[in-house]
């Protein structure tokens, strides 16, 4: 399977290609379509290749260019247990008085339910299906092929697995574990692939272990000592108000003088906690490197 990785916002979003077209899973902030479409058109793709959008959850940093892409054309796609949130979003971005946000025009939504999304998908010539996987918010889904790559958007890493057992994410996580996927795609944090000789049931620590020792650049080490350096809250903080306001990697970067990784961190632990405090913040980078 042909999967395109698009990193022109603070949230990966991919390009599945299929027999028969392409599936988009997840977009980035309103306001990033010129940058989507650029990203596109240097992936030799065009809008109007583009057959389905599906969001992983109706969350701003997910379903932002939703609406404003399925005005082009492209289908979006989505479950019936998503069909209440479509527009959940929708007073953030009214509050924020964000003049690009393009709202979700129901006419062009399709709503399937989990049972027919094997059918639908392959449509276009995806093997794949939809699974539920609450956790994160109770609209979150992810996607899950026949050749073992699975988008999970939002869901915790497997390396905060830990911290989750018997919850609705330790649940989610269960159930997807069950199916073997080979590769993970996450919406904030870095792709992961599981040893190809090891069972993804058995390797839960897998991705911990990758995370603490597979580091030859020592960005871990780095981000370890900013979170835990004089002034690391005051930075955080106002990481976390950029990331508010829909600045992507490298412009925070450049506001705040911090580097990728320290920003990617704080960035994917900000969205993938709601209500998390910038102490919650720093606590899980330590996590995740120890």
């Amino acid at each position: 399977m042909n999967i395109i990785e698009l990193h022109y916002s603070n949230t990966n979003t991919y390009l599945i290609k299929g027999s028969k077209g392409y599936l988009l899973f997840d977009t980035g902030w309103a306001g990033t379509f010129p940058a989507f479409c650029k990203s596109l058109g240097e992936a030799g793709v065009k809008l109007s290749d583009i057959n389905m959008v599906l969001i992983s959850h109706y969350h701003p940093d997910h379903m932002g260019l939703a609406g404003e892409i399925a005005e082009k054309g492209p289908v979006l796609l989505a479950c019936d247990i998503q069909k209440a949130f479509l527009h959940s979003s929708d007073h953030i971005f009214e509050k924020e008085n964000r003049k690009d946000y393009v709202p979700i025009d129901d006419g062009r939504v399709r709503i399937i339910s989990l049972n027919e999304s094997r059918n639908v998908l392959g449509e276009i010539g995806i093997d794949g299906e939809i699974i539920a996987t609450p956790g994160h918010s109770d609209d979150s889904i992810s996607l899950l092929l026949g050749s073992g790559e699975l988008f999970v958007g939002d869901l915790n890493p497997l390396y905060e697995l830990e911290l989750h057992k018997g919850t609705e994410i330790g649940i989610s996580w269960d159930r997807l574990l069950a199916y073997k996927p080979k590769t993970v795609y996450y919406g904030h944090a870095k792709t992961y692939t599981f040893d190809e000789n090891t069972s993804a049931i058995d390797t839960k620590e897998s991705e911990s272990e990758s995370a603490r020792g597979n580091d030859p650049s020592g960005h871990i080490g780095k981000a370890l000592d900013r979170s835990m350096s004089p002034g690391a809250e005051d930075l955080v903080s106002k990481i976390v108000k950029y990331i508010d306001k829909g600045y992507d990697i490298n412009r925070i970067c450049k506001k705040t003088h911090s580097d990728a990784e320290f920003v990617q961190d704080v960035m994917r632990m900000y969205l993938t906690h709601p209500g998390v405090s910038v102490q919650g913040i720093l606590d899980r980078i330590e996590i995740k490197g120890r």
